[in-house]
């Protein structure tokens, strides 16, 4: 089992929690981007950089992922792709994406995307802050508890 990143966007802070949890638990950890990556000197840790290009991080991660591992990513339709293939999907601000809701999820965020397009802005997401980092550290602890055992 491991934990992959979809990391073009993934704050640092969550980086950060997640650097902190590969090494306590040693579970491998994988950010993928289309950039480079600085990341810790550690076995468990590493970054791999894929070619730029729309969703080239997405289909990465989905080929490589085995059924239980878990993703980071605020990415709907990538969340919706790795439940599909058994894995488990967490957003970097602490919503675990399940099968019974990714459907309405991905609903809604087509709707807002319509929207959009059609010139009608929204505030878009709320500010990150510590209680984002804390329900996200939170929600990884309970999944790293739950895939120890």
């Amino acid at each position: 089992m491991q934990i992959w990143v979809d990391a073009d966007a993934c704050p640092v802070v969550i980086r950060q929690i997640l650097f902190r949890a590969a090494r306590r638990t040693g579970m491998a950890l994988t950010l993928v981007a289309n950039h480079a990556l600085a990341v810790p000197r550690d076995a468990h840790i590493q970054a791999l950089q894929v070619s730029t290009g729309f969703d080239v991080a997405d289909d990465v991660i989905v080929a490589r992922l085995t059924p239980g591992d878990l993703v980071i990513t605020a990415d709907i339709p990538l969340a919706e792709a790795v439940i599909a293939h058994g894995g488990h999907a967490l957003s970097p601000r602490g919503t675990m994406y399940t099968a019974d809701d990714i459907a309405a999820k991905r609903t809604m965020r087509d709707f807002m995307d319509t929207l959009r397009s059609s010139g009608i802005h929204g505030d878009g997401p709320a500010a990150f802050g510590e209680r984002e980092r804390q329900t996200f550290a939170n929600a990884l602890d309970r999944w790293l508890t739950r895939a120890r055992r």
